[in-house]
């Protein structure tokens, strides 16, 4: 069943400049084999606009059917163990637009065990990576796990793409929990997370977030813009944005 995740998220930046931040929205955590189905609560829909609603071409390659290109995705990664139950961690479209900055795929196995999270990475300029962060040996992915990727997407203009991302992950029906760091050969420079309770979504608790986090597709992109000018502000300086990764998925 779908759920929605009143979730708070934090952003914290030690160099050049320490510039923090933390914010509230709500994700939602979908069974990819929920997405091809009619959806029960009145005010949330697949593939039609809705106060809510989520559109299978604002993910993967925008144009393959979701289950077919995460599963030909990990068949190609070589990680076979990954063969039950696929959910989608991504924020709605609210009155049919949507920024999302990262979506994660938790892909299980068919015992429930969690064996690989593709991070989805969305940037303001259009552009999409993707990083899979599985164990070598693809045994099960536990809580206390550190998986890491080397950077390879220009997303803060504020950043060089340079450096290693250290992920930690965690999402059951009580709780979401997700820490990504950006270490430089200085140390770390970027730690951000995300952390809230899942709930049922059902109609009424569609309606109670919205309002409480009203248009919150916009509050993000508007943001992104607020903290870029601070940075400037603070003296931050801006990086050339490189070419994209030739590649659409990373480890």
């Amino acid at each position: 069943m779908a759920d929605i995740i009143p979730t708070m998220v934090y952003h914290a930046r030690t160099r050049p400049r320490r510039n923090a931040f933390r914010y509230g929205v709500f994700y939602l955590s979908l069974p990819l084999a929920e997405t091809t189905t009619r959806s029960r609560n009145i005010l949330f829909s697949y593939e039609r606009f809705n106060l809510l609603s989520f559109f299978a071409s604002d993910h993967g390659d925008g144009q393959a059917p979701l289950d077919s290109w995460i599963r030909n995705l990990l068949f190609q990664w070589r990680i076979p163990q990954a063969d039950g139950e696929i959910t989608l961690l991504t924020l709605p479209r609210i009155l049919g637009y949507v920024f999302n900055p990262i979506s994660l795929w938790f892909c299980r196995d068919r015992e429930g065990k969690l064996r690989a999270v593709l991070a989805e990475v969305n940037n303001t300029f259009g552009e999409r990576h993707c990083y899979l962060c599985a164990h070598s040996d693809r045994r099960e992915i536990m809580p206390n796990d550190t998986l890491t990727a080397e950077k390879v997407f220009h997303v803060s203009p504020f950043i060089k793409v340079e450096g290693q991302y250290r992920f930690r992950f965690f999402l059951s029906a009580e709780r979401l929990a997700v820490q990504i760091d950006l270490h430089d050969a200085n140390g770390l420079t970027l730690s951000t997370g995300m952390a809230g309770k899942p709930l049922p979504l059902t109609a009424g608790r569609t309606l109670y977030y919205f309002f409480r986090y009203p248009l919150v597709t916009l509050k993000i992109m508007a943001l992104i813009h607020y903290q870029a000018v601070k940075l400037f502000l603070k003296g931050v300086r801006h990086q050339p944005k490189p070419p994209p990764p030739i590649a659409d998925v990373s480890q």
